[in-house]
């Protein structure tokens, strides 16, 4: 069992919990816990299906900026190219994946909900969205295509500059969402969509969803180095030190 992802089995879909403190917020040893969850998942074929959940209130608050400040220029290379190949291994998963998006999911915890086939949000006053932007982190073409994938292009671009946070309403509305449900009904929601799709014959449905995110797949493995060494750059610049060092005050104050 992983310390910081919880995973349990039931009637061949493995549901996936993010467990790391209140906010489920990411640091290194998280996010390759994920990966290799997520890969155990793919290569056993009792697993039809995943259900990946966050916690009561917090599905996940992104990146752990806390932690990520004290990283040193070795640690922090090796976590943006584990951010990388943990959204490859995420958008890339053959079968059915539904984020059952328990709470907020800001950042990075809407860039692993919309590496999802399908979200449901719990009602409540909650946000979603991406907001790298005003934060002084940059968001890479790979995740701009995922984002584009459910909101249009038009509609992700508007977004994205402005760094919109939704409610689970607006996420909805703008079709960042597909369900919004009462907190205790969603994993009876998410469990009923899995069900939905892992009835069909699945080598049809798993090619043909690889099949629609094939471009968008060659181009996170392609833009690999070039994404990593563009977050990296940015991270050390004084300008982003400076607000993340702002943030870091508010979250501790």
């Amino acid at each position: 069992m992983g310390e910081f992802i919880k995973a349990q089995i039931s009637e061949h879909i493995t549901y996936i919990g993010l467990d790391r403190g209140k906010s489920n917020a990411m640091h290194l040893e998280m996010m390759q816990e994920l990966t290799s969850e997520l890969e155990r998942a793919k290569e056993d074929p009792a697993v039809e299906a995943i259900i990946l959940h966050g916690k009561e209130g917090f599905f996940s608050a992104g990146l752990d900026l806390i932690a990520l400040y004290q990283y040193d220029k070795e640690q922090i290379k090796t976590l943006w190219e584990t951010f990388v190949d943990l959204i490859y291994t995420l958008a890339s998963f053959p079968k059915p994946a539904i984020a059952s998006v328990t709470g907020h999911a800001p950042a990075g915890g809407c860039v692993l909900a919309i590496c999802c086939d399908y979200r449901i949000m719990a009602d409540g006053e909650f946000i979603i969205g991406l907001n790298e932007v005003p934060i002084g982190l940059i968001v890479p073409p790979s995740i701009f295509d995922l984002y584009s994938l459910w909101l249009g292009q038009a509609q992700a671009y508007r977004y994205l500059l402005d760094g919109k946070l939704f409610s689970p309403a607006e996420g909805l509305q703008s079709g960042l969402i597909d369900e919004v449900v009462p907190a205790d009904r969603i994993h009876t929601s998410a469990t009923r969509k899995a069900k939905s799709w892992t009835q069909f014959e699945r080598q049809a449905w798993g090619t043909t969803k690889l099949n629609m995110r094939k471009h968008l797949l060659q181009h996170i493995d392609e833009n690999k180095t070039e994404v990593v060494q563009q977050m990296l750059t940015q991270w050390w610049k004084p300008s982003t030190r400076r607000i993340l060092k702002t943030i870091i005050d508010n979250l501790t104050k």
